[in-house]
């Protein structure tokens, strides 16, 4: 993967975005192992999130520098990873680009109404479909010079994998009208 050295992916959006189905399709595609972002949430997180409670920027700072200290792992192994991480402001993408400034970014995204649709139908995750407003409103869209891709949720996640796998490669095609790079 020329763009990115060691295959060093988030895949990032708000919650019910489908980025943990899309991360584990596309690291399936790259060969690479697939880390699960919110599984190294702190239980303090889980907890205030399962409350309806939104995380401020103090309370996610451990948890990215947890995801930023596998990804510095992978590279420094040379070993491929994809991440699931909502990365919702460029000063979170940032701390994980502490780990390799050439991290690139797959961006899912979505019409809100569809993303609650979603959260409201999931069992058994933590996330309610409350904090939703509060993900939008936080989420800063990757700018041009972060590495980043945007597609839409309403794309099915093995296309978006597909897409991004040949956007990662550096294929000579152009983006599809369904993805588009970050402005």
């Amino acid at each position: 993967m020329p763009h990115t050295p060691a295959g060093l992916v988030i895949v990032m959006g708000v919650s019910g975005c489908g980025k943990s189905t899309v991360g584990g399709l596309l690291a399936q595609r790259l060969r690479a192992e697939f880390l699960e972002g919110d599984s190294l949430h702190p239980a303090r997180n889980v907890a205030l999130m399962a409350a309806g409670t939104p995380l401020t920027d103090t309370d996610r700072r451990d948890w990215l520098l947890a995801i930023a200290r596998h990804l510095k792992t992978a590279r420094e192994a040379g070993q491929p990873l994809v991440v699931s991480c909502s990365a919702l402001k460029r000063s979170y993408r940032d701390v994980l680009r502490t780990a390799s400034p050439a991290l690139a970014f797959v961006h899912v995204h979505g019409a809100p109404a569809l993303l609650a649709e979603r959260m409201n139908a999931r069992v058994g995750h933590y996330m309610p479909a409350s904090l939703l407003e509060s993900q939008l409103h936080t989420l800063e869209v990757p700018g041009a010079d972060e590495h980043a891709i945007t597609f839409d949720t309403a794309l099915p996640p093995a296309a978006i994998a597909a897409q991004a796998a040949a956007w990662l490669d550096g294929s000579p095609q152009q983006p599809p009208p369904t993805a588009t790079p970050a402005p």
